[in-house]
């Protein structure tokens, strides 16, 4: 089989743990400037962005070079858009509701209150549409992306005091982006959008008195805790968070099958990987956000989530008048998340639920 052809297969069909040989006609090496809106070396985000960068290289022999740049190293987090769609570098990585501003339905790319958990949206995205609708989205900007990463189903947040109804939530300033900000901000919350690396120092001076970020993992770094004790399991704003390798399209046209190919496959492996690494850690960093910091681990009352669903279903139809792509985006993500989503709570659901109570496994 011919060797181009036999490395986009595996590129599709997310298969690429082992290093590819470049052919002659990439020898000359070509450059890929990164730019990522996560700190250096911050565990979780930040270390699975560089370890994509490093593979891409890898993968391709050098034929592809990365020039990797954390969050203010070439540019804010937040100007990272711009940066790539410009062509001034060649891709980011970050979440893509960080751009809601420009197009509502970036927000249907990473999460969306009461969405798709990880299964579900690799789903759509591989084999259900999701990656078409993308490549419009982003299209329209000069951009592709790719998936490359997920954090599973995060947390409600850090807040200072308890939130035992809907009410709690009127005047609290908060740490929340896409559209779960906007659902909280029809309850009552000043919501803000940070970077990372802003959020504790936010949280210390009192510009915000509440945030949520990821889960265990990658919150115990952030020392949350010093300043917020109160956890909130199981957040309704981000059933998953899934993560985008967005690069200039003009670039990504330019390159061949055979490179198009590498960055496909390291960025599906980085989005596997990212997960996997998150669900290993997550039980023992919660552990020792409890035993070590004294947190206390709280979740929400059914009243309260009654009132994220309402809340939700307002935003929802705002997004789908803003624009008809975003309508088109929330037509398939909707469709899909049922069809899914409905399975998997008579299989998954259903074996999950009755092991956890064989084996006593506390939910």
């Amino acid at each position: 089989m011919e060797r181009r052809k036999f490395l986009k297969g595996a590129a599709l069909a997310g298969v690429g743990s082992a290093t590819l040989a470049a052919p002659a006609l990439a020898q000359g090496g070509k450059t890929m400037t990164i730019v990522s809106t996560w700190p250096r070396d911050f565990p979780g985000l930040g270390t699975s962005a560089q370890r994509l960068a490093a593979r891409i290289t890898q993968l391709s022999q050098g034929a592809l070079t990365t020039e990797y740049f954390a969050a203010g190293e070439r540019v804010k987090a937040f100007d990272s858009f711009d940066e790539v769609a410009s062509g001034n570098s060649q891709a980011y990585i970050a979440a893509d509701y960080y751009w809601v501003g420009k197009d509502p339905a970036f927000a249907y790319f990473t999460t969306v209150p009461f969405g798709m958990v990880v299964d579900e949206w690799n789903a759509w995205i591989k084999f259900g549409g999701g990656q078409a609708l993308w490549d419009k989205v982003s299209g329209n900007f000069g951009l592709k992306a790719l998936p490359c990463g997920a954090t599973g189903t995060q947390a409600g947040g850090w807040f200072a005091k308890e939130i035992n109804t809907p009410e709690d939530f009127k005047g609290l300033k908060m740490r929340i982006p896409g559209l779960g900000g906007t659902v909280l901000s029809k309850l009552g919350v000043s919501t803000v959008s940070l970077p990372g690396g802003q959020i504790y120092q936010n949280l210390v001076s009192g510009a915000i008195d509440a945030t949520e970020w990821v889960g265990p993992y990658n919150d115990y770094f952030m020392k949350f805790y010093e300043v917020t004790k109160y956890y909130y399991t199981g957040g309704f704003h981000e059933p998953n968070a899934n993560l985008a390798l967005g690069m200039n399209k003009s670039w990504w046209e330019s390159l061949s099958e055979w490179e198009q190919a590498i960055i496909t496959t390291a960025a599906y492996e980085e989005n596997a990987a990212q997960f996997e690494e998150t669900m290993s850690k997550n039980g023992e960093y919660l552990k020792k956000l409890v035993d070590e910091h004294g947190v206390e681990i709280r979740e929400f009352s059914d009243e309260i989530w009654d009132a994220f669903g309402a809340a939700s279903a307002e935003v929802f139809q705002e997004t789908r008048a803003s624009s008809p792509l975003a309508a088109e985006v929330d037509d398939s993500f909707q469709s899909t998340l049922r069809d899914i989503g409905g399975m998997m709570a008579k299989f998954q659901g259903t074996f999950t639920n009755q092991r956890n109570r064989v084996l006593g496994i506390d939910a």
